[in-house]
């Protein structure tokens, strides 16, 4: 038997959940590539991007409300559409949650780190990194989501250091305001400069679809969720958009989209602030994602376990703490090896790519779940907003580059076949219930 979770998390620690995992470590290496696809107005395509983001918010903050399980998109795709798609959503999700804890370990043991000391190996740093983060999580979810908090304080702090300094070269008269209005590369015009950008964009504004596996854990989802969702996406539009206009006007764009550190090209450039202290805040930026995704990838595990499209002992609970050991330690495991087999690049660029599916079905959930009526007060949004959401997924769908398809491919087929046996194993389930009515020969 699956246990219950502990109603523990109120709106600021969900807030502050939301917050720290879409300000996480992609801001402080995204900048750059933007103004690479996109000129000088890098604040523009971060604005379209939130627009998009809203759109599939709004989805999720009305099944989450309405549904609210520790599965989510799973348990919402699995209500909607049948048990195989809820595994291929599920999976989709779970495998992009430990492919990028995989990606923010290797992060994290790389040039940050480097700024304060040279490691012979980076494998230790992982290994400790990721373990570390699991302790954490086994402790407990009110104990995570306070470290949370700390952290995404740490790197607010940290983005509006980079908006101040990035004010305060303006105001002296050493920046180049006029970069701020340049949209378009020698590869797109205008449209295609801001939506190339806005697909990379999306990607810092993902982090959002974490928190409905908080839900079982949330005290009272139907207040709770929605305005801790928008106040957090919403407070992380802002922030991008003043770091954009900061970085946009202050750092020459191909300065700009050649630098892997595009913020420290900001910092360097103001003066007055020791780039080590800067490197910290970017370590806590990237260790405070890594927390998160891997919370989200548990209790995702911990939800799928309990629909039965994964093993059962996935849905195990640490006595006292209540905290779901059994997947804990199962997506730490999984994110290790692929940390050990992959590079950051190569391990990133499926996330958008298997999140896009996610959001797809769950957009298409909330219009089929809609002729589920049980009487329970919900937020709603207008229906206008997940057909939007639905055709925006499948627009950028068009934007995602083939080698990419042919990577995510793989993962996509091993959801498939997890797909195919669940909905195998819940046919013969239907049939064994209905045999069991069925009257025996001879009674």
């Amino acid at each position: 038997m699956v246990d219950s979770l502990r109603r523990v998390v109120r709106t600021p620690l969900l807030f502050f959940f939301i917050l720290g995992d879409i300000l996480g470590a992609g801001v402080y290496v995204l900048v750059g590539a933007i103004a690479r696809q996109s000129g000088g107005a890098v604040w523009l395509p971060l604005l379209v991007a939130l627009g998009i983001a809203c759109l599939t918010a709004g989805s999720y903050a009305e099944l989450a409300t309405k549904y609210p399980k520790a599965g989510g998109s799973a348990h919402y795709t699995r209500r909607a559409l049948g048990p195989a798609a809820g595994s291929l959503v599920g999976f989709c999700m779970l495998a992009a949650g430990v492919v990028s804890v995989a990606a923010l370990s290797k992060a994290f043991a790389a040039d940050y780190l480097h700024a304060w000391v040279a490691l012979p190996t980076v494998a230790v740093v992982v290994v400790v990194f990721l373990t570390a983060l699991a302790l954490l999580n086994l402790y407990g979810i009110k104990q995570s989501l306070g470290a949370n908090a700390a952290a995404t304080l740490v790197e607010l702090g940290g983005l509006v250091l980079v908006i101040g300094l990035g004010a305060w070269v303006i105001v002296r008269g050493d920046a180049e305001v006029g970069r701020l209005t340049q949209v378009g590369t020698a590869e797109h015009g205008v449209v295609g400069a801001t939506l190339a950008g806005a697909v990379l964009a999306f990607y810092s504004f993902v982090g959002f679809e974490t928190s409905v596996n908080l839900a079982e854990e949330v005290a009272d989802p139907r207040g709770t969720y929605p305005r801790a969702l928008f106040g957090a996406l919403l407070t992380a539009g802002g922030v991008y958009a003043l770091i954009g206009v900061a970085a946009g006007a202050v750092v020459p764009t191909d300065q700009l989209a050649n630098s892997s550190a595009p913020l420290l090209e900001v910092v360097r450039l103001a003066g007055g602030v020791p780039e080590r202290l800067f490197a910290v805040v970017a370590l806590v930026a990237v260790a405070n994602g890594a927390l998160l995704t891997g919370i989200m990838s548990s209790r995702l595990a911990y939800g799928m376990a309990r629909d039965g499209l994964l093993p059962r002992a996935l849905g195990r609970v640490l006595p006292g703490r209540r905290t779901p050991w059994v997947a804990i330690v199962a997506t730490t495991a999984v994110s290790l090896l692929l940390a050990a087999t992959g590079e950051v690049a190569s391990l990133a660029e499926t996330l958008v790519l298997l999140l896009l599916i996610v959001f797809a079905a769950v957009n298409a959930s909330v219009l089929i779940l809609r002729r589920d009526s049980d009487g329970v007060q919900y937020f709603r949004v207008p229906v206008v907003v997940p057909w939007a959401g639905l055709a925006s997924c499948l627009f950028l769908f068009t934007r995602i580059a083939g080698e990419v398809w042919l990577r995510g491919a793989v993962l996509v087929a091993i959801g498939v076949l997890l797909a195919v046996v669940n909905a195998i194993r819940a046919r013969r389930s239907e049939r064994s219930d209905r045999s069991a009515f069925l009257p025996q020969r001879g009674s």
